[in-house]
């Protein structure tokens, strides 16, 4: 099991002018703690127009801020929006290679189609393109980075042949994802030979059923890439303490920020229903399973809030899943107080994060 950070980067009103740049400068300090502590992976979405939700609009920024800042985690975009209209994917491609060889091949490429009609709305993209649009992307840019020269005739975009560089530094090129927010994606995934990027909040069975259907699936793909990356991640929440009750507490506080924050992104669906983005009635309930009855404690199943021992049993059932790697939420909203998320940070790495580290093989002895 690995464990990564992984960043929406909320910015909770009012807003003054040093608001977006404590916060900012908030998610830099975790992220070079993480990377002291020994987490593997730190993620950053790319998201527009969501005002408090995300202030995340140029992640190939705050990526290379993180690697120049860090020594070992690995840079990964959660995702790279692959809509013409927002990202041409020569400039992705460029981009990319770009953090890669900065990062010294610390890069993990997160591939998807947006989260919202708000966003694609802001480009004046049609949701209903956009799957196509990221198949034909994600078949592209392997091409891009390992090709000399590369031209193309397609449905989403068009261009003459050309020189795209630089190329990466990982070899062939770096490992591949795509986020798994839709009923199907982690079929799409498997399909494709992508690393399934999970960014919903789901329990233990139907996380068990996706990994399954993944693995069973991904044995006979077709990889858009030069290599299969085989790899399940999941995203969670992040508030460790020694003492039980104060870390539920605390925690739910941030998921309910967080809850809060995601139901504002509902309405416009209300209003401008979509095929891919339908009308889902009046105040549905949002991520269900941070919301879900949980055990005697009330923290809900798989949640990793709490003191250390139950942070390792939470782990324990995602390991028990299927999942290769979880990917945690530190804060939303600013909800918790910078010391303690920090606190909160190094009390994980001490006491859960070493239950899951890599068994060194047995030494042999010689007759």
């Amino acid at each position: 099991m690995k464990f990564g950070i992984f960043y929406e980067i909320s910015v909770p009103r009012p807003w003054g002018p040093e608001t977006e740049h404590t916060v900012y400068h908030n998610c830099l300090e975790q992220v070079r703690l993480a990377d002291e502590l020994g987490f593997d992976q730190v993620w950053a979405v790319e998201h527009h127009f969501l005002e408090e939700y995300s202030h995340c609009s140029a992640p190939e920024l705050f990526l290379t801020a993180c690697a120049m800042q860090t020594k070992k985690i690995r840079v990964g975009h959660g995702i790279v929006v692959c809509v013409p209209q927002v990202n041409h994917p020569a400039k992705i491609a460029e981009r990319a290679a770009v953090l890669d060889i900065l990062s010294d091949g610390r890069l993990e490429m997160g591939t998807g189609r947006s989260a919202t009609w708000t966003e694609l709305g802001g480009f004046g993209a049609s949701p209903d393109e956009t799957k196509q649009t990221w198949d034909e992307f994600v078949r592209v840019l392997p091409k891009m980075w390992t090709q000399e020269r590369f031209g193309y005739e397609g449905r989403s975009f068009s261009m003459p042949t050309r020189a795209i560089l630089p190329k990466p530094y990982q070899k062939p090129h770096p490992p591949m994802w795509v986020a798994v927010t839709s009923p199907g994606t982690e079929i799409d995934a498997a399909e494709r030979g992508l690393g399934a990027l999970g960014l919903q909040f789901a329990g233990y069975a139907e996380q068990e059923r996706k990994v399954k259907d993944y693995r069973d699936r991904i044995r006979n793909c077709d990889p858009v890439g030069e290599f299969v990356n085989e790899q399940v991640a999941t995203v969670n929440f992040l508030y460790c303490h020694e003492d039980r009750k104060v870390g539920i507490e605390r925690g739910q506080k941030m998921t309910g920020a967080f809850n809060y924050l995601a139901a504002q992104l509902l309405p416009v669906r209300e209003v401008h229903p979509s095929r891919s983005y339908p009308s889902l009635g009046l105040l549905p309930q949002v991520r269900g399973a941070a919301a879900s009855p949980g055990g005697d404690d009330g923290a809900p199943e798989g949640l990793c809030i709490g003191d250390p021992e139950r942070l390792i049993e939470q782990v324990k059932g995602w390991e028990s899943a299927g999942v290769d790697r979880i990917n945690f939420l530190l804060n939303a909203m600013e909800s918790i107080p910078q010391e303690q998320v920090l606190d909160s940070l190094r009390l994980f790495a001490s006491e859960v994060m070493p239950k899951f580290a890599e068994k060194e093989p047995a030494a042999v002895s010689g007759d």
